[in-house]
């Protein structure tokens, strides 16, 4: 005698909120993929760096990208849930608000479970002296001049943001094909170059570097959110009318 999965036979309506724990929990049956891959890249990426630390002489502060690695990682991940898990949920009958608002539930968890994760290596990389070298791999001075909550917070944006857009990204492809989320990154990163350039060209960049600095990471990071959330609302109202 078999035993059904919970997930193979969902009733035709419930609570809003059940059928949407439902699709976290649809999403969180792979925990290979939101919690074990993040974490190898993550301490791959500390180890590899540590390792080079060691190579440069001097006592200065070390510093390495190679932490944004896992945030990174998000911007697929938020992929795979659109590409991955949407045909299943329709197949289940849940709706696209109820895909949805789990999927970003489950991405907020990982991008939780991220920040949190970068703060405890932070506090290795404090404790250690930066494995003993001065080095800096999620330690970074400029996040942390608000103080360690307001790090936690920058880091869960940055990586919510990623999948946000990995996920808008997907359903972007799924709504209109290859050529339109093409054409929009291209545009995108058109306007980018165009904007470093009139920059460069107009010698801005102590003005900006000082807005930067004037403002703050912490109220940065609330531009974050904020931008994460217009990111949101752009990914649902594409949603509603994607195909499977």
């Amino acid at each position: 005698m078999t035993t059904a999965h919970p997930l193979e036979a969902l009733p035709a309506r419930r609570g809003l909120g059940s059928r949407t724990l439902k699709v976290v929990r649809l999403h969180l049956m792979n925990t290979q993929s939101l919690v074990w891959v993040p974490l190898l890249i993550l301490v791959a990426a500390a180890g590899i760096s540590a390792l080079i630390f060691a190579m440069i002489p001097g006592d200065d502060v070390k510093v390495a990208g190679a932490g944004n690695a896992p945030m990174w990682y998000f911007l697929a991940l938020g992929i795979q849930a659109m590409t991955l898990s949407f045909p299943f949920s329709q197949a289940l009958s849940i709706t696209r608000r109820e895909f949805f608002l789990g999927t970003l539930i489950m991405g907020a968890i990982g991008a939780a479970m991220m920040a949190t994760i970068f703060i405890l290596l932070a506090g290795v990389e404090v404790l250690t002296n930066g494995y003993g070298v001065n080095g800096r791999v999620a330690h970074l001075d400029w996040i942390f001049v608000p103080g360690w909550v307001s790090a936690w917070l920058t880091y869960f944006t940055a990586t919510l943001f990623l999948f946000v857009v990995g996920f808008w990204s997907a359903v972007v492809y799924k709504r209109f094909g290859w050529f339109v989320i093409t054409a929009v990154y291209v545009l995108l990163g058109l306007a980018l170059v165009v904007g470093i350039f009139a920059i460069t060209r107009t010698e801005s960049w102590p003005s900006v570097m000082g807005w930067f600095a004037d403002v703050g990471v912490f109220a940065i990071t609330l531009l974050g959110l904020a931008l994460t959330a217009v990111t949101a609302v752009g990914t649902y109202a594409t949603l509603r009318k994607a195909t499977v």
